[in-house]
């Protein structure tokens, strides 16, 4: 069993102390001077501030940093057993749960389908009855949470951590998700965020985005979202909804989205549409390939057997994915124009069917893009896949644990 330390969350800390915790969790453990460096405070005022988190449990020294020259300095990082974060990345139709060390290091994890349409309740029992299981197979007590971070795919006021009308979520439009979450944690603070935000948070932290100030990532999957990357920051907007593109409208003579509107992006070129034109062919008897699957399947198709027909050589396929890559493509091209990002990731399930998607998105970028907004634009799928995520939850977990009081 992990020592209990006697402190709550959150810790309200002044700008130092703030500071110091902020830039341990960005770069891992550091010297003193290391710390002042970065902070910009003076050697002799962080000495004091890792003293004074020293013995309020929070910090400890771990070992001897590289010399410069003189005496090896001593390196401090989080304390093991300080605190914990458990992390969601909840989707349409699956969630990853993670529990991590405050130093970010993953202890366990679980993955399991969901359905959000089944309502708040339905989905969030099992995340609370899950999230107590893995601690107690780490042999935590749920006091020692002091961070829980969630993202769920629909607009949330990220003020109050409510979701607002999502229009794939049925029954969770203003539901107290932290309140829900802390009855049984109730020493953490729980952070609700968009869930491609956090992929885009996941990148900047640890991956492709770590080189980008500006940049967007997409996430194509049963719906289609955008976390915005702004001066080395999630860009929310001023209500939360920043980046839900997926509304934006592709056509005005498009299908009905089940946000009531018309031709909107993901009603079109999302993952269910994709499977929708390729169900009608095979039924059709247009694509014997698609039929193939169709008959082999549960009844129905997904863009993924989309993308494995395309591989097989199906015209068909090959023209749904064409198709709808151009025309997210050409949605993006507004963004490129209007934002001039340098890096663009597409992400989620659907970005997973082949290169022809991404070649598509490109194609339909440049061909409406100013070539000077594009000049240095970077346009990849995400490296870290399904890790984006849950990597963003546990960053924006524990970075909302210090309250920066000054």
């Amino acid at each position: 069993m992990q020592t209990a330390i006697a402190i709550s969350a959150p810790v309200s800390l002044q700008h130092p102390h703030a500071s110091t915790v902020a830039c341990l969790r960005r770069f891992g453990p550091l010297s003193r001077t290391d710390i002042a460096d970065q902070t910009g405070y003076s050697r002799s005022t962080i000495t004091a501030v890792v003293q004074e988190l020293t013995a309020a449990g929070i910090l400890e020294e771990i070992g001897d940093g590289e010399s410069s020259g003189g005496r090896r300095p001593r390196v401090v990082s989080f304390r093991p057993g300080f605190g914990y974060a458990l992390a969601v990345d909840l989707g349409a139709t699956s969630l990853d749960m993670a529990l991590a060390s405050f130093n970010g290091d993953e202890l366990v994890r679980i993955g399991m389908p969901v359905d959000v349409r089944e309502g708040p309740v339905v989905v969030l029992s099992p995340i609370q009855h899950h999230a107590l299981a893995l601690l107690e197979s780490c042999a935590i007590a749920p006091e020692r949470v002091l961070a829980f971070g969630i993202g769920v795919p629909g607009p949330v006021e990220f003020a109050s951590g409510m979701l607002n009308s999502p229009p794939i979520m049925p029954g969770w439009d203003g539901y107290p998700i932290r309140t829900f979450l802390r009855a049984r944690f109730p020493n953490a603070v729980v952070i609700v965020d968009n869930d491609v935000n956090l992929m885009a948070l996941g990148e900047l932290v640890a991956g492709a985005g770590r080189a980008h100030e500006n940049f967007l990532f997409v996430k194509i999957g049963t719906g289609i979202g955008c976390g915005v990357v702004c001066r080395g920051e999630i860009y929310h907007g001023a209500t939360g909804s920043a980046g839900d593109i997926g509304h934006i409208c592709a056509d005005k003579h498009g299908p009905m989205c089940h946000c009531g509107n018309v031709g909107c992006l993901e009603a079109i070129a999302a993952g269910p549409p994709m499977a929708a034109r390729a169900a009608e062919a095979a039924h059709a008897g247009r694509s014997p390939i698609l039929k193939k699957y169709l008959d082999a399947g549960p009844g129905h198709l997904t863009a993924i057997d989309v993308g494995r027909a395309a591989a097989e050589g199906d015209k068909i396929a090959n023209e749904i994915i064409r198709d709808c890559g151009r025309i997210i493509g050409e949605v993006l091209a507004g963004l490129v124009n209007f934002y001039n990002p340098s890096l663009i990731l597409i992400g989620g399930g659907v970005s997973n069917i082949g290169p022809m998607l991404l070649s598509s998105i490109r194609s339909g970028i440049l061909s409406r893009s100013l070539p000077l907004s594009t000049r240095h634009l970077r346009i990849d799928t995400s490296p870290m896949r399904g890790e984006a995520g849950l990597g963003g939850a546990r960053t924006l977990a524990r970075s909302h644990v210090f309250a920066d009081a000054g």
